[in-house]
């Protein structure tokens, strides 16, 4: 049978959640049965690499086909431009049916204040009028730009927005993490219990039975009030109607907030894993060469007791500490496995299976215990830049047949351009992405360098200065550049695969670092814009 030319396509996305988490990936001990049998019945893609190693700036390469520093958002907390051009607008306009299901993060779901401290000092002389503060005249902020406020929907939980919202019609969002999250899933939460905040938060928990790792607590939130639960039935619900109409294809976005700090699984996923069977990081402990400067302060702020571990930046942590945020986490992500899982039992049901192409990726990963380190920000280790893709088709095959695996250097950039050519369709001017699955299908390797950016704002990662760093990828080698720092990372992964041992300073690896560096500049040039075609240029 041929492969349909419209198929519905269905991405899953995970929020921080590493490639090594899921038994399709060489997991052991974590449950993912129903993410291992789209892996089984399709392509798995084992390079596989984010833009950039946080929330806002890669889920917003993912919409655009572009580099942070090409579309607009470098760090969390701005906002992808209204203007932005997605993959999503031009499936909508083919005629698709869009939505989004869960977590989006295209828009700051907090409105804390950002003070000038966090930027660079401006330059002297007279500040310009605020209308000609920015290089551009748009704004950033604003009603329009107020979508995934969380204080918006907790105000008003019936609160209508207006779409289509970056290409999607239809949205039941998600903000925020663990049992504090809030969106469309405050009116559902509402209509199912009296008082949901009596169930949120440390100050409500549940005895946390020995647990001491930072950020982890036993919600009182029960399993069916979780937000995985809600993102599971509003998916379902979604699907209900849209086999209404089969002949009209859709494109849903079904996406979680977990495993995402803090650790709360609810019910039975909170001691699903016992910490006492996780295995401790091989990195954690380990005597590192050369450590960055930032690798030193979070371990120096630990030894010395002032370590901050409860906001969103890395901090450092004991062994036993680890073992208890991964069996934790596990929890979350198996019981996203049965969120899927119940999904995809919807979508046979209702004879959509047939015609649905699968992909499952996440929007960066964790260094969960690896160089005795926690979350995210300012670093750019495997764990934290390298997540799971997976493309499944109707008839379970692929380029690589059933369950077949895929070397290509690939990352977030590509997924736009790889759903896009699935159905005929080229990406916009600007876009940078390839098309994997037509890559892997001619066996033509579609780069041999994969360029990864991070901006920093110092109250994400606690530091005193903007930071700002950028990795080149590719297949043997790491290198790490931050700006201002004199001391970068290079990793030769095939002797070094724990990245312990940095050669930035080595004078037998100084060769492969001019090396690196400049390919380091020609994938930087190549991912800056060439400017919107004039009518003339069309």
């Amino acid at each position: 049978m041929p492969l349909p030319e419209k198929p519905n396509i269905v991405l899953i996305v995970t929020d921080q959640h590493r490639a090594d988490h899921l038994g399709c990936y060489g997991n052991g001990i974590v449950r993912t049965p129903h993410i291992d049998s789209i892996a089984a019945r399709g392509l798995a893609f084992d390079r596989f690499y984010v833009a950039s190693p946080i929330c806002m700036p890669n889920r917003a390469t993912i919409m655009t086909g572009r580099m942070p520093s090409a579309h607009g958002v470098p760090t969390n907390g701005l906002p992808l431009p209204l203007e932005s051009v997605t993959f999503v607008d031009l499936l909508r306009d083919a005629g698709y049916r869009t939505a989004l299901v869960g977590k989006c993060h295209l828009q700051n779901m907090t409105p804390i204040p950002v003070e000038d401290w966090n930027y660079p000092a401006p330059p002297p002389g007279r500040k310009p009028p605020p209308e000609l503060a920015e290089s551009y005249r748009r704004a950033v902020d604003g009603p329009g730009y107020e979508v995934e406020r969380t204080e918006l929907f907790i105000a008003d939980p019936d609160r209508v927005v207006e779409t289509p919202y970056y290409g999607f019609d239809d949205l039941r969002l998600v903000t925020r993490h663990g049992d504090a999250t809030q969106g469309h899933y405050t009116r559902w939460l509402l209509q199912r219990t009296n008082d949901p905040d009596a169930l949120r938060g440390r100050a409500n928990a549940l005895d946390p039975a020995g647990i001491t790792a930072p950020q982890a607590w036993r919600t009182r939130m029960p399993e069916d009030l979780y937000s995985t639960s809600y993102i599971r039935d509003a998916a379902s619900d979604l699907l209900t109607e849209y086999a209404r109409t089969p002949d009209r294809p859709f494109f849903m976005q079904f996406s979680f907030p977990d495993p995402h700090h803090p650790f709360t699984p609810p019910g039975r996923y909170w001691d699903m894993y016992d910490p006492d069977e996780i295995p401790v990081p091989d990195s954690l402990g380990l005597d590192h060469v050369d450590p960055s400067a930032l690798w030193q302060k979070f371990h120096r702020d630990l030894a010395d007791g002032a370590a901050k571990r409860e906001h969103v930046h890395p901090y450092a942590l004991s062994a036993r500490e680890a073992q208890e945020s991964i069996a934790l986490t596990y929890g979350m992500i198996t019981m996203i496995d049965d969120a899927i899982g119940a999904f995809l039992s919807r979508l046979d049901e209702l004879g959509l299976s047939k015609n649905t192409v699968l992909i499952f990726t996440s929007d960066h990963g964790d260094m969960m215990g690896d160089h005795g380190l926690m979350l995210k920000h300012g670093f750019a280790y495997e764990s934290l830049i390298r997540v799971p893709f997976i493309w499944s088709e109707p008839d379970g095959s692929a380029a690589g047949g059933a369950g077949g695996r895929s070397d290509l250097l690939s990352g977030s950039i590509d997924i736009g351009a790889t759903i896009l050519g699935r159905i005929g369709l080229a990406p916009p001017n600007g876009s940078r992405g390839f098309d994997l699955m037509a890559a892997d299908a001619a066996s033509a390797p579609v780069r041999d360098a994969l360029l990864v950016e991070e901006d920093d704002l110092p109250v994400n990662s606690n530091v005193d200065r903007y930071l700002r760093l950028r990795t080149l990828v590719t297949g043997r080698w790491r290198l790490t550049f931050w700006e201002g720092d004199p001391l970068g990372e290079l990793f030769d992964r095939e002797e070094d695969p724990l990245e312990v041992r940095n050669l930035w300073n080595d004078p037998a690896a100084q060769g492969i670092k001019a090396e690196l560096l400049e390919r380091m500049l020609r994938e930087t040039l190549r991912h800056q814009d060439m400017g919107p075609k004039a009518a003339w240029c069309a």
